[in-house]
């Protein structure tokens, strides 16, 4: 730094000027050499804001071109306005234009001090290790924090932090994979080209001849050496199809290891590295026996909690269960845990004891639910209780600075690809619900969401009880590189009851039989006597009206018998309420209906339902008051009854479930949707049926959807059990299926992940980021062992380097050949006799008294003869007596090196040396290598009968017996007839097997054996033992082979679904030939589903010419899922709309099909349903709601659902508009989100508010 001379004679003198931050408002101070007389030009960086201008120049304009008419002339406005630059002439300044960016400073000083007296010794460079990173080029938590503006949702153009347990390369790591790197071909691997031009240069002269002679390698490529060592890219070796080589890019400089990461926790007991080999052996045991889930044990009681936790975060007024005090414990030592509990055992202590932790650490806490109706219902819940929460859902954004945030999984999955800042303040997120993860559409999201969280973030998963809770949690462990405690309950806290009910009249009302006590205890004397009642009922109604064919469903008058007996029998016992569970929600509304005159209130709650109900449907328009299933639904409630389903209008739901919840709603008919939801339960909990269609067909309910559902009864602290009971209309339902539903083990928590465009191009679109890293790190690849592989491989390579050499000189010349044949011949043997045991016309011939051939490490080509076949087709046996030598009965060794090969070529039969004895054994079907002509008449009791009684010591020296001696000669009969082999039948000429790959097969079989004959090596002396070490070779290389693909990309289960994405996505141009993500690819980001049609219709401008409520009506056909029986009435300017979209819709649907992917070209454009089209367009325009709903069957509750995901459609839309440059389509979007934003549809939730 120049030395500044004070004091200067006037401000122009001062060797500083200002550095204004763009339009920041910020400046800096830099200084620079002496000034002449040449004034300093402003400088500033890049965004500029507006010019500068001086306040008596704004107030001369507004008087002379405002205030003053006479001074503007009428028809020369120009010369009136050079008149004016006259007056406001100034110098120009060219300089001024000029700019140039400031580059971050990559070191700085550090200053050395004596230790002793603290005196500034010297000053030292030191690097700065995260200068320029930011959420533009950065994953690191280092960079800089991104705008305000993008601080809560964050950007698509912003690198994501980088997910937890995936390691940065360090610079060994990218060493030791450029030595695995390719060989470059400098005369054709170079490009001319650059990657997203059209055009290049090429400087190589053509006319240069060829250098001729020897060329030193080593000496060519050192010229090169100034220009590969210093670049640090990472190149992964192309192993696979040419559409994976296209994506490899170059990682970002962060990636290079530049960067610091977060260390990984070490495992436990794990000692500091040692130097000798025995501490590097001793680690990597540990590191292999390494368990990520920590099951806890809860049986026993945790006695010193209030020791170890004195002052707790969160103290509740009840005494805690053990498995909530182990879950806390845990979550004091900041782990992360799995609570696996069962319905009402109170898994939210665990959330909440997290919420007051991260505010008493001052972090954050994420909440997410499937479903946006249980966020809005935890968000009241918590905000009683912690006061600072804050919900974001697709329509509702409250409070989005408070520490806990409670969201759909779907909006934390974008926070985490757009590199949200509230990532960095995070301590939790917690799943609730966590079973939903086997949902079919949505499940893949919490996949995602688990793969992308940061490494500092921790895990709560709540969960009713699955029985791969361990597994689950060992999977999220091993991607996380961080232990999961998985805490289960053993018990209900309130036991359930289960009874089977045929009653149907006041006769008959008490006919509740128990099936399944408290204890677990399935009785079987209550099934018989449910089904003896159903007999005799069904006896006396043949006597009175004649026998006939019973009926499999019930008439509405019956099931208005049988409900109205149910809930009077229930309401005398004081067993309300009753949640009644119905797969259907006509079935709802039809038995709701049907009880007109079943009352359950008292005078007192029908004021208190009523004051309720006007209370909370008074934010509504008057006419919305008198919609029919409004009106429908207070008369209901006033008598203690409700329907829950989804097309109930959302603020009656919320206004029955808060009834509920004070026990004023004494039946609810509710959909299985209900079981997912808050602490709601009641005292009975009825099943109308057992039965549901889960959109293919209908079946019996899974043990683990019974259990769920059968969970609402029982309210703890107020009943002592709780009961469950299954109608039985038209008859008693089986017992298997009985018990296996309420006893039968819940479903497994099951990969749900699936390719979306979205997430490729998400991933894309990050350098650092793999979309084959995310597919091996989802659950469904949660097999995979990649470092015990890694292992073995390294095991591996040591043997074969071990192993001595082959000799292949000579007659051996043809020795690898031979055994590459061998093996062909081998597996197509395989595969033939595989094709016979599946066959119906094989297994016709492998009964009682086949003769085969026998291979196994016992037996070598041996006659046996078949004597009992079991009738397991999964895991099918064959009982066999097999001809043996003398004295080798009970031989069992591993099988010779050669011996799976030695029946291929040698065909000639076992013929015992001395006397011939034998042996019954247990043949698996890979034993039988050949099945003959012949057969043997055997009786197979006396046979099996005699060997097991000479197996006991007492008996061991006794004769065989007749029939074993008579099948044993006849045995040894047919190998001495015939001592090179013995006729077999042929597949498909004896078995008539005419399958493609059975002929194909039989005849490659006889070309190998033919081929046989004519190698070479079979003649040399030492053909025996250099093919035993051809074979040890061989095998070792196989498994080396196995293992590397294995650990490749090669092997992942949708790499091909993936390849046939890329070639969608490069058709359509939403990436180029190396994988870049372009235009139409950063706008389909925006997008959450159906991203193709929606970007292809935006850059085939279908919008433009549409007004603001047609666009609405044309895209409703993205948010509906249902068929309608009403056909709509459309305007021709949306019918010409809907015509574009099918085209699109057809076009990309073929293009998938052209590119291997399975969903055929009718499903994809059948997905897009029009049936609210006109109903969106008359709400658009400002028709109310009770007028719309008569436009459409579609219930009320699904309409409005529908019009709100439309909004969100909007947004995106709107946003992708921005992105694109389409400011009036973005305004076009934002007047139609307005259109629809009214009403009813958009009534704030009584739960927010």
């Amino acid at each position: 730094m120049e030395k500044i001379n004070l004091p200067a004679p006037g401000p122009d003198d001062l060797p500083l000027s200002l550095l204004e931050m763009g339009c920041s408002g910020k400046f800096e101070l830099l200084t620079h050499p002496q000034p002449g007389h040449t004034p300093f030009p402003p400088q500033s960086t890049l965004p500029h804001g507006l010019p500068p201008f001086s306040l008596d120049l704004k107030m001369e304009v507004e008087k002379r071109f405002l205030q003053d008419p006479a001074w503007m002339p009428i028809h020369d406005t120009t010369d009136a306005f050079q008149k004016f630059l006259k007056l406001t002439k100034r110098d120009r300044q060219v300089d001024s234009l000029l700019h140039c960016s400031l580059s971050p400073l990559h070191s700085g000083l550090s200053v050395v001090r004596d230790p002793t007296t603290g005196m500034l010794l010297d000053f030292t460079e030191v690097l700065l290790e995260h200068t320029g990173l930011s959420a533009k080029n950065s994953l690191s938590m280092q960079r800089q924090p991104g705008p305000p503006s993008e601080s809560l949702r964050g950007s698509n153009t912003n690198y994501p932090f980088l997910p937890g347990g995936m390691e940065e390369l360090t610079l060994e790591q990218i060493k030791k994979k450029s030595e695995l790197e390719e060989d470059i071909d400098f005369e054709n691997d170079l490009l001319t080209v650059p990657p997203g031009l059209k055009a290049g240069m090429n400087f190589s002269n053509k006319e240069a001849n060829t250098t001729k002679g020897d060329v030193n390698l080593l000496s060519l490529l050192s010229t090169f050496d100034d220009i590969i060592e210093p670049v640090p890219e990472e190149k992964e070796r192309s192993s696979g199809s040419g559409e994976e080589s296209k994506l490899h890019r170059t990682n970002s400089l962060e990636d290079l290891g530049i960067k610091d990461t977060l260390p990984s926790p070490a495992p436990a007991g794990a000692s500091s590295p040692s130097k000798t080999d025995g501490g590097i052996q001793k680690i990597r045991e540990e590191k292999k026996e390494r368990k990520w889930a920590m099951p806890v044990d809860i049986t026993s009681p945790c006695e010193d909690f209030y020791k170890r936790i004195p002052n707790p975060a969160f103290k509740y007024p009840f005494e805690l269960d053990v498995f909530q005090k182990q879950a806390i414990l845990r979550l004091e030592a900041h782990d992360s845990v799995f609570v696996a509990a069962h319905t009402s055992a109170g898994k939210t202590v665990v959330a909440e004891y997290a919420i007051a932790l991260s505010q008493k650490h001052m972090t954050r806490t994420i909440y997410t639910s499937p479903i946006k109706a249980l966020s809005n219902q935890k968000f009241r819940d918590f905000k009683n209780t912690f006061g600072d929460v804050g919900l974001l859902t697709g329509d509702v954004q409250l409070n989005p600075e408070a520490s806990c945030l409670i969201m759909t999984t779907e909006i934390l999955r974008s926070m985490l690809y757009n590199g949200s800042e509230v990532i960095r303040d995070l301590e939790w997120v917690i799943f609730d619900e966590v079973h939903y993860i086997n949902d079919a559409e949505r499940g893949v999201v919490w996949e995602e969401v688990l793969i992308m969280l940061p490494e500092h973030v921790s895990i709560i998963l709540l969960s009713a009880t699955v029985p791969n809770a361990v597994e689950f949690s060992e999977w999220i462990g091993r991607i996380k590189k961080r232990p999961i405690y998985v805490i289960s309950t053993v018990k209900r806290p309130v036991p359930l009851e289960h009874y089977l009910y045929t009653g149907n009249s006041t006769k008959t009302q008490k006919e509740l039989f128990l099936l399944l006590d408290a204890t677990g205890g399935f009785l079987t004397k209550g099934y018989y006597a449910a089904v003896e009642a159903k007999k005799e009922r069904t006896s006396k109604h043949a006597q009175s009206f004649g026998t006939k064919k019973v009926s499999q469903s019930t008439t509405p008058s019956q099931d208005r018998a049988v409900w109205q007996t149910l809930l009077n029998f229930l309401s005398e016992r004081q067993q309300t309420p009753v949640v009644a569970f119905t797969f259907s929600r006509t079935r709802c509304d039809e038995n709701a209906r049907s009880l007109t005159s079943l009352d359950l209130t008292t005078s007192v709650e029908k004021n208190e339902i009523h004051s309720f109900f006007q209370k909370s449907l008074s934010r509504l328009r008057g006419g919305d008051r008198q919609l029919p299933q409004i009106l429908l639904m207070r008369d209901l409630l006033k008598r203690g009854i409700a329907v829950h389903h989804s097309g109930i209008l959302p603020i009656l739901k919320e206004v029955i479930e808060m009834l509920f919840s004070r026990g004023l709603v004494k039946v609810l008919f509710a959909t299985e949707t209900f079981a997912m939801g808050v602490n709601m339960p009641a005292r009975t909990v009825v099943f109308d049926s057992i039965r549901k269609h889960d959109g293919t067909g209908f079946r019996n309910l899974h043990p683990g959807e019974y259990i769920q559902m059968a969970g609402r009864a029982g309210r703890r602290g107020l009943d002592a059990t709780g009961t469950v009971i299954i109608l039985c209309k038209t008859g008693v339902h089986e017992m298997a299926d009985l018990h296996t539903m309420m006893l039968g083990k819940p479903t497994l928590l099951q990969s749900q992940f699936r390719l979306t465009y979205t997430m490729i191009l998400n991933l894309l679109r990050v350098e650092a980021l793999r979309v084959t890293d995310m597919m091996r790190r989802s659950f469904s690849e949660s097999h995979r062992d990649t470092q015990a592989n890694e292992r073995r491989i390294s095991e591996l390579k040591s043997e074969l380097s071990s192993l001595p050499p082959l000799d292949t000189e000579g007659q051996l010349s043809d020795l690898l050949s031979y055994y590459h044949t061998l093996t062909e011949l081998r597996i197509t043997t395989e595969a033939l006799q595989q094709a016979v045991m599946e066959s119906v016309n094989g297994m016709k011939a492998l009964s009682v008294g086949r003769v085969v051939v026998v291979n196994n490490a016992q037996h070598f080509n041996a006659l046996a003869v078949l004597l009992q076949v079991s009738t397991d087709s999964v895991n099918r046996t064959f009982t066999a007596l097999i001809i043996c030598d003398k004295g080798n009965e009970e031989a069992a060794g591993p099988i010779q090196n050669n011996r799976e090969f030695t029946h291929l070529h040698n065909s000639s039969l076992f013929i015992p040396e001395g006397p011939c004895s034998h042996t019954v054994q247990k043949l698996k079907p890979q034993d039988i290598s050949a099945i003959t002509v012949k057969t043997l008449k055997v009786i197979p009791e006396r046979i099996i009968d005699n060997y097991n009684k000479r197996q006991q010591p007492r008996f061991r020296l006794d004769p065989p017996g007749q029939a074993i001696s008579t099948a044993t000669q006849e045995l040894l009969r047919l190998a001495e007839a015939s001592p090179d082999g013995i006729a077999t039948l042929d597949p498909v000429n004896d078995l008539h097997l005419k399958g493609v790959d059975v002929v194909e097969g039989v005849m490659r079989q006889r070309v190998l054996r033919d081929s046989l004959k004519d190698f070479h090596c079979t003649h040399s002396p030492t053909f025996t033992e250099q093919f035993a070490r051809v074979q040890e070779r061989m095998k070792l290389q196989e498994e080396l082979d196995k293992l590397l693909f294995l650990i490749s990309d090669q092997s992942l289960t949708l790499l091909p679904e993936y390849h046939q994405r890329i070639k969608v996505l490069e058709a359509l141009n939403y990436i180029d030939g190396s994988g870049a993500v372009q235009l139409k690819g950063r706008v389909a980001c925006q997008i959450s589903s159906h991203e193709l049609l929606l970007t292809e219709l935006l850059f085939e401008n279908t919008l433009s010419p549409l007004a603001p409520e047609e666009s609405a009506a044309l895209l409703s056909c993205l948010v509906f899922t249902q068929n309608t029986q009403i056909e709509p009435h459309i305007p021709n300017t949306i019918q010409e709309a809907i015509d574009r979209v099918l085209c699109v819709a057809q076009r990309i649907g073929e293009l998938q099909r052209d590119c291997g992917l399975s969903q055929t070209v009718e499903d994809f454009v059948s997905q897009f349903k029009f049936g609210l089209t006109e109903v969106v367009y008359c709400w658009a325009r400002g028709m109310p709601f009770a007028e719309i709903a008569q436009l459409t069957d579609v219930q009320e509750g699904t309409v409005v659902r529908c019009i709100q995901r439309l909004d969100e459609v909007l947004k995106e839309v709107r946003q992708a508009a921005r992105i694109v440059g389409d400011s009036v389509l973005g305004s076009k979007m934002e007047r139609a989100s307005l259109a629809i934003r009214r009403d009813i549809v958009f009534t704030a939730s009584l739960y927010t508010h």
